[in-house]
């Protein structure tokens, strides 16, 4: 590495290395009061700390692996594998994504991968959507199913689209410059309609800004992810802390969480050359298509493991 390229790796190891002290800092305060314990939750034991920290650090690797923020894999496990209530885990997943959206859009930050004009458009609508998604949601809380059905149906779309690029093993076009060129008006309304599903269901929004901001507006590959994360920050604070205020987050968990999922985002991003991109979204493909049917199925009345 050059001095420039070390400098900016230091840089975005400190910064990790004090978030992951913060984190730390308040499980030890929210596990030792008890404090942000919700109804219909399990108390926890030093198993389900370990479990829920192994779940944040594989989530953290495949944001890492492909560019999301991990909720995708923490909101079904805990949902399905471990009885967390349906809107527990859609509020507390995404409150761990907001560090996981800090630890990943910082190195981007340092290196200048951030489109500031799309960044304020994408995050001025997303703020808007997210405000409206979160009243949304807190008309079908009390509708388990319900809920199930939506996050099931927007699941669908991530699972669909890996699926097929991972099939396809076609190359990605290669988009130059140092900047996005779409319209700014269509940038907001982009982030309006993710910030939707982020209040809604739960989900940071790296799912569709990533692709979205490539494939419909053109962005050069590093500009999308950097510009994608840094997008992350606003919505998932502003979803997170909503839904935190509602009482729709289990605080020791979402801190365990993150804690994972900030290492194993280091991680991902680590050996994301050793793998085959499109192979590494065939598998997640499937299994994210797999949790659509879940969710959906059991609306009506079917289970399946």
């Amino acid at each position: 590495m050059n001095a420039k390229t070390t400098s900016s790796w230091w840089r975005g190891q400190t910064f990790t290395a004090a978030l992951l002290a913060v984190i730390l800092a308040l499980t030890a305060w929210a596990l030792g009061t008890g404090i942000g314990a919700t109804p219909g939750v399990a108390p926890l034991s030093a198993g389900r700390d370990l479990v829920l920290v192994v779940v944040g650090f594989s989530a953290g690797v495949l944001g890492g692996l492909i560019g999301t923020g991990g909720c995708s894999l923490m909101l079904p496990v805990i949902h399905f594998w471990m009885g967390y209530p349906a809107p527990i885990a859609v509020g507390t997943t995404l409150f761990a994504v907001i560090f996981t959206a800090l630890s990943g859009a910082w190195g981007h930050l340092i290196r200048r991968n951030v489109d500031k004009r799309a960044f304020l458009w994408l995050g001025g609508g997303g703020l808007l959507g997210v405000l409206l998604g979160s009243w949304l949601f807190t008309l079908f809380s009390g509708q388990a199913k319900l809920l199930g059905l939506i996050l099931g149906v927007i699941f669908l779309w991530p699972a669909i689209r890996m699926v097929y690029e991972g099939v396809a093993q076609r190359a990605i076009p290669k988009h130059e410059g140092a900047a996005i060129t779409g319209s700014s008006a269509g940038m907001g309304v982009f982030g309006f309609i993710v910030g939707i599903a982020t209040g809604v269901a739960g989900v940071g929004g790296g799912y569709a800004l990533a692709p979205g901001l490539f494939y419909l507006f053109g962005a050069p590959v590093y500009i999308t992810m950097g510009t994608s994360l840094a997008t992350m920050i606003p919505l998932t604070v502003a979803g997170g802390g909503i839904k935190l205020a509602q009482g729709f987050v289990h605080l020791p968990t979402g801190l365990l969480l993150a804690l994972g999922a900030i290492a194993g985002a280091q991680v991902g991003a680590a050996i994301i050359n050793r793998f085959k991109p499109a192979t590494l979204k065939l598998i997640f493909g499937l299994y994210f298509l797999y949790v659509s049917i879940k969710f959906i199925t059991n609306f009506f009345g079917v289970a399946i493991w």
